[in-house]
């Protein structure tokens, strides 16, 4: 009796597909241990491989032991989502350990820059809960990191937390899906499984293969004018052209895809170059417009999508609103600051310091609203007022298509209309016949109160979580961090964002790290596939 007429078909899907996932994962592995080997990382190339081995094990056992499984539907695919994204974190944490044990004390000293006084961050994943965070981190393009000096980390490793952000971003299941091309309705169910819906072509791999080939094309011609930025920056004038040239293509790979890692010591604030700030708000506002709306602009030159698409088009006037509203209360406090002294202002160069305040107001909402997390400023520094605004952009995120986390632009529409339209309908009789629109849709009187209902719910469990994770925090994070500092770090850590005020770091306590792990976890897979993998892990999947 073979291995999979042992095994209840329901599990032997969900092993089948994840198996699948892992594979893809062993591949990724295998490329950056050749990267490795091309910086001579002698032992990061071992780490990498032997993860790519012990993963691509794993992985090839599952497929082909439960290769005659059923194609997966709608349950399958979010036990499949939850499952799988857990997995290719805890596999994608093992070249961090390996690499972290392999590399001499002597070899890791040399990654650091010269005149640098810290040592390797390499160090840092000798803490197994150390690596599952900074995987879990780059798989959901969260951004938080325990590499406190990224640095002084070997290129490789630098490589593979900008891969896995740059993958995870579009979607593991949505990368493994074009790879498989497995036609029908299993195909659809695990792409839905990733909180996608939005279709370019009929075909779910048609679909998500023009997807792959937006963000390629995005992201070259991102690195490219990165690359521009970088060396007209007084920062990049003293790199050699490949150390330029590295930095653009991965701050491209992470703006693009809004996941926020960086591979400069202090993120964006290390270039303090309004050119390179100016560059990246495009990149950061592209990864944030849903996908077809991209196609329909590129394809079908269709410019008119920018206003009718009703999610681009309240993100383009949130990114304005938003930004003068943070520009202002930044300015108050900065008026704040020296007020009493307004003869002596001219001698400390505040008009100086208000162009800064508007500029770091303009990136840091840009980079919260799209989920990308690049840092231009110290936020702990900055008033409570400051944070919370911040923080509901964090919560907000950008729109359902796209690569961000959060909640997503239209269910804060939707919830807002439910609203709306709850209060309406005490004023109209029972017999009214009433219709809606929302973008191009028209619903009726049930299609509009399931649309608010779905919104609604899935809005009451986010903020429960978040609210729940922030009384957590604020009791166990220490004096010196306030309640607008804990909601500020779980709302960047659950909408996958990666903004800090200084809370996460090695020195966090593991409660925390690991309340972390399962925010990013549950935020990055919009909470209900995680909730139906919890109720499948203890009564099954049958109804």
């Amino acid at each position: 009796m073979s291995l999979a007429s042992r095994v209840p078909s329901d599990l032997a899907t969900i092993v089948r597909d994840v198996g699948s996932l892992l594979v893809m994962e062993a591949g990724l592995l295998c490329l950056t241990g050749a990267v490795a080997l091309g910086f001579t990382e002698w032992y990061s190339g071992a780490a990498f491989l032997l993860a790519a081995a012990v993963t691509g094990s794993v992985g090839l056992a599952a497929r082909r032991g439960f290769s005659d499984a059923p194609a997966p539907t709608m349950k399958h695919g979010m036990v499949i989502a939850a499952s799988g994204w857990f997995s290719v974190a805890v596999f994608g944490a093992l070249p961090f350990v390996l690499a972290a044990l392999f590399t001499p004390s002597s070899v890791a000293a040399g990654f650091v820059p010269a005149g640098a006084t810290y040592e390797s961050s390499l160090t840092t994943f000798l803490n197994p809960l150390h690596a599952l965070f900074e995987s879990m981190s780059g798989w959901t393009g969260s951004g938080l990191t325990m590499a406190v000096h990224e640095p002084s980390l070997p290129r490789s490793i630098q490589w593979w937390r900008s891969l896995m952000q740059w993958v995870g971003g579009v979607g593991v299941i949505v990368l493994t899906v074009s790879i498989l091309a497995r036609p029908g309705s299993g195909s659809y169910a695990l792409y839905r499984s990733e909180a996608r819906e939005e279709r370019i072509h009929p075909s779910i791999v048609s679909t998500v293969r023009t997807v792959w080939k937006l963000v390629v094309g995005y992201t070259l011609l991102g690195a490219v004018v990165l690359f521009l930025a970088v060396r007209a920056s007084d920062y990049g004038a003293g790199l050699p052209l490949w150390e330029a040239g590295w930095q653009a293509l991965n701050h491209a790979m992470t703006g693009l895809t809004t996941g926020g890692f960086s591979v400069t010591d202090n993120s964006i604030a290390t270039y303090g170059s309004p050119l390179v700030e100016t560059v990246l708000l495009p990149i950061m506002t592209l990864g944030a417009i849903a996908f077809p709306v991209h196609y329909a602009i590129l394809h079908d030159r269709d410019l008119g999508q920018l206003r009718r698409d009703v999610q681009t088009r309240w993100l383009l006037v949130l990114l304005v609103a938003g930004t003068a509203v943070l520009a202002i209360q930044n300015l108050r406090v900065l008026t704040a600051a020296f007020e009493g002294t307004w003869r002596a202002l001219p001698t400390v160069g505040l008009s100086a310091a208000e162009v800064d305040a508007v500029r770091d107001s303009a990136f840091q909402f840009v980079s919260a609203l799209t989920c990308t997390g690049f840092q231009s400023a110290p936020i702990g520094d900055w008033g409570e007022g400051s944070k919370v605004l911040v923080s509901g952009a964090m919560v907000l995120g950008g729109a359902a298509g796209s690569t961000v986390g959060g909640i997503k632009i239209i269910r804060g529409y939707l919830v807002a209309r439910g609203i709306r339209w709850q209060l309406s309908r005490v004023f109209l009789p029972t017999s009214a016949v009433v219709t809606g629109r929302i973008g191009d849709r028209r619903l009726g009187r049930a299609e509009m109160e399931r649309e608010f209902a779905e919104a609604a719910v899935v809005s009451m469990l986010w903020l429960l979580m978040l609210a729940a994770s922030t009384l957590v925090l604020v009791n166990l994070a220490g004096a010196e961090f306030t309640l607008g500092d804990a909601l500020f770090e779980v709302a960047s850590a659950q909408g996958n964002v990666g903004l800090s005020t200084g809370i996460t770091g090695p020195g966090m306590e593991p409660i925390l790290e690991a309340m972390f792990l399962f925010n990013m976890w549950i935020g990055r897979l919009e909470i209900i596939p995680v909730l139906v993998f919890l109720r499948a892990a203890i009564w099954g999947l049958n109804p």
